[in-house]
């Protein structure tokens, strides 16, 4: 376990990795990532069961990165808990890199879903839960879900079966930050209450802000009968004044004037 402390530092290491890279990339999603740094290090260093040193141990919790696009983030996490070097961040979207655009369960360790058609992930995370369920294993199933996700009817119908199947051992974290790939989620498609959304199809809720370390704690430890679904209120681009809440750093290339300014801020 991590204080919340060594986690509030942790999470300005990997924004910079983030932007770092996105930067010798060329190209990347920066803006969801930054949105999510802190729900995934919360996850892999304080809160699920896994072994970095066995990434296939039978009775691991799972995480489906739903947003698949978001891989700096996850990809950045994965090397801090241990699952591949940190060095290996440097072939990020790299001709032969295991480190692909979107995650590849056939090749990089730690990843338990190839994502990045949206709406997919709850459904095999539904999937994954009830398998684990059958076999009688004590494993979880961890999901994360852009707000823009829920666009994508795939996203209720799963919702529907987990309550069907009494998947209690499935959590739901919605990255709530409001914007999308070509606007804010309400110009495209107004969510409205997404928690009341999730309460109708007879799951538990928890509302909370996803930047907060404490409350991500709270949240995750929640005792709970029912699916879980942790509404997560998040700032797109979190940590660079202009790229929060600017649907442009959706997937957005970043050069050497901004990438120097957004470092700078980062890590002040």
């Amino acid at each position: 376990m991590h204080s919340n402390e060594i986690l509030r530092k942790k999470a300005k290491e990997i924004r910079s990795r983030i932007l770092t890279m996105v930067h010798e990339a060329g190209s990347g999603h920066i803006g969801g990532s930054m949105s999510a740094v802190e729900i995934l290090l919360y996850l892999y260093l304080n809160h699920m069961r896994v072994r970095p040193g066995d990434p296939k141990w039978q009775d691991r919790d799972r995480f489906i990165l739903s947003k698949g696009h978001a891989t700096p983030v996850y990809y950045s996490v994965l090397a801090e808990a241990g699952f591949f070097p940190k060095k290996e961040l440097k072939s990020f979207r790299k001709l032969g890199s295991r480190l692909q655009g979107h995650p590849d369960m056939k090749k990089t360790p730690g990843v338990d879903f190839s994502s990045g058609s949206l709406g997919q992930g709850l459904s095999v995370g539904g999937g994954m839960a009830w398998g684990l369920k059958r076999m009688g294993s004590s494993g979880r199933v961890f999901v994360l879900l852009g707000d823009g996700e829920l666009n994508e009817g795939q996203v209720w119908e799963a919702a529907m079966s987990a309550v069907k199947f009494n998947l209690d051992n499935l959590i739901a974290i919605v990255d709530n930050n409001g914007v999308q790939l070509d606007g804010t989620t309400d110009e495209v498609m107004p969510l409205g209450s997404i928690g009341d959304k999730f309460k109708s199809f007879g799951w538990d809720v928890a509302q909370i802000d996803g930047h907060n370390i404490d409350e991500i704690g709270k949240a995750l430890n929640l005792r709970h009968q029912r699916p879980l679904a942790i509404i997560a209120k998040t700032v797109k681009g979190k940590g660079v004044s202009f790229m929060e809440n600017n649907h442009e750093w959706h997937g957005k290339p970043i050069d050497d004037v901004q990438y120097k300014s957004a470092l700078k801020e980062i890590l002040k």
